[in-house]
């Protein structure tokens, strides 16, 4: 079984049983696994600890039960496990920013979270610690036609301006070209949530409509990730891998005008499996993982 998929069927144990009393041995043990490596792979996986997350769920799970149900406090405690009523209303506020009890005589909603789901990359092991699997190399200077844009994480519906433009990109080429494609991003100030955006593919293709440009990408050493899926879905999956891998490699990041790039192998094919290359410095030999 693909590690994802280990950690897809932990995440559906620990719902399905959300009421029991779960620890990290006893969902290790379900998958006979070391709890040890269990730990290391949920929380690379998942970003966070296995008993943040079953917090996190116990505290969702109790969010119909408070909202809906006439169930006391206490017993919701019991239920899911939180031992007292104050504990649980302790880890309530600190999720939620609002007591149980506040929530209940008030007009107040909040929806249940579902069921995150599990980014598909690989993985590796080094000196006992899990991190999403990397590669350190040069992104080789690549000249991109494409549509340059701009988004703001915070105020726009950034995923469909991107794909959008994406798809204004597929109606100015001709549809026999099964180029890689690049998507770009740059230029994000310090604390700002604004990016830059081109989206390219490598082919001299020269479109006279506003917006369109042809872009020489500079050479620049890099970290390279591998994930399946899209983008746009898994941001703060990213986030937290390379925060990881920094603080397992002690890289460094390095200041460029790129933040990243990601890399599909077919422009007609933005599903598949692709890489994200981030700009680091280049350590000494001796230095590199």
């Amino acid at each position: 079984m693909e590690h994802n998929e280990v950690i897809e069927d932990a995440l559906m144990y620990i719902e399905e049983n959300i009421h029991q009393s779960l620890t990290l041995e006893s969902v290790s043990n379900h998958f006979n696994m070391s709890k040890y490596y269990f730990h290391r792979l949920f929380s690379a996986m998942m970003g966070d600890s296995l008993n943040n997350y079953i917090l996190s769920r116990r505290l969702n799970a109790s969010l119909p039960l408070i909202q809906n149900t006439d169930i006391s406090l206490t017993d919701i405690a019991y239920l899911l496990n939180f031992g007292t009523q104050s504990s649980f209303t302790r880890a309530f506020k600190r999720q939620y920013d609002i007591a149980p009890s506040t929530l209940r005589i008030n007009d107040i909603a909040i929806p249940q979270v579902p069921i995150p789901s599990v980014v598909k990359r690989p993985i590796k092991n080094i000196n006992g610690d899990v991190v999403t699997n990397f590669t350190l190399t040069e992104f080789e200077t690549i000249r991109l036609s494409g549509i340059a844009f701009e988004v703001d994480l915070a105020l726009d519906d950034y995923k469909t301006k991107i794909r959008s433009h994406s798809k204004m990109l597929l109606e100015n080429i001709d549809e026999t070209i099964h180029s890689p494609c690049y998507v770009v991003y740059s230029n994000c100030q310090p604390n700002s949530t604004h990016f830059k955006v081109l989206f390219g593919i490598p082919q001299d293709t020269q479109i006279n409509k506003p917006y369109y440009f042809t872009v020489d990408i500079p050479q620049f050493f890099c970290a390279k990730f591998n994930y399946s899926g899209d983008i746009l879905d898994i941001g703060d999956v990213f986030i937290t891998d390379y925060a990881r891998f920094l603080k397992i490699t002690k890289q460094e990041t390095e200041v460029s005008d790129i933040e990243l790039i990601q890399s599909f192998d077919d422009i007609h094919n933005l599903e598949s499996t692709y890489h994200i290359y981030t700009p680091i410095k280049k350590l000494p030999i001796d230095s590199e993982i």
